[in-house]
């Protein structure tokens, strides 16, 4: 397994639930077992509201989380695909941290 970083970029106007909700989803994605490997997350970073550089989908503000964490490839492919459904995220990223 390698070690990644998803950088979140969501909704300003998210309450404290939704964005609770929002970790929850992804730390119990990570922690999922896929082929008999199961991801863990290392750290869970919240950099709290921002003002954006130039609006994303008519947002000037958002809430920024990085979590850093080990999982299996599988585990990103469904992780990208429920960001993508999210209506409150407004971005992401996820980047291997590993030199391989």
């Amino acid at each position: 397994m390698r070690e990644y970083e998803l950088y979140l970029i969501i909704d300003a106007t998210a309450d404290e639930e939704a964005v609770a909700s929002i970790r929850e989803k992804m730390a119990q994605l990570i922690s999922t077992t896929h082929n008999g490997e199961t991801g863990e997350v290392i750290k869970d970073d919240s950099r709290g509201k921002r003002r954006l550089t130039y609006p994303i989908k008519r947002q000037v503000e958002s809430q920024d989380i990085v979590l850093t964490f080990r999982a299996p490839q599988l585990a990103l492919k469904e992780m990208d695909r429920v960001l993508k459904l999210d209506e409150k995220v407004l971005r992401y990223l996820i980047v291997r941290l590993d030199g391989d």
